[in-house]
């Protein structure tokens, strides 16, 4: 059974940090990522990690985000600093399963900015 798992929401205020993990399990996966929804608005990618640990980022996540992965233990982790209340937003793992060729997400975990 695929199951990816989100921890580390929560709220924080503008300027901080917050650091979500995930962990995913049930299959192999290549790309792993972070994506955000708001509510009424698409649900858009935050970032991206390769395999072989290439990132890829939105512009909303350049120079203030860094995504990473534990291959081993199939993680993918999104530190996030200089927070703005604009990053408030449902914040999901995602990873792409190999052998159906599908993207398959966790349930997501809420982060909250406040100003």
């Amino acid at each position: 059974q695929v199951q990816l798992v989100e921890s580390g929401g929560g709220l924080v205020q503008a300027g901080g940090s917050l650091t979500l993990s995930c962990q995913a399990s049930g299959a192999i996966f290549s790309t792993m990522a972070w994506y955000r929804q708001v509510p009424g608005k698409q649900r858009e990618m935050v970032a991206t990690i390769s395999q072989v640990m290439v990132p890829n980022y939105a512009q909303c996540a350049h120079g203030r985000f860094i995504i990473s992965r534990d291959s081993t233990k199939n993680t993918v982790s999104l530190q996030m600093n200089s927070l703005k209340p604009e990053d408030t937003a449902v914040y999901y793992c995602a990873a792409f399963q190999i052998s159906n060729n599908r993207w398959r997400y966790g349930p997501g975990t809420q982060v909250t900015v406040s100003s």
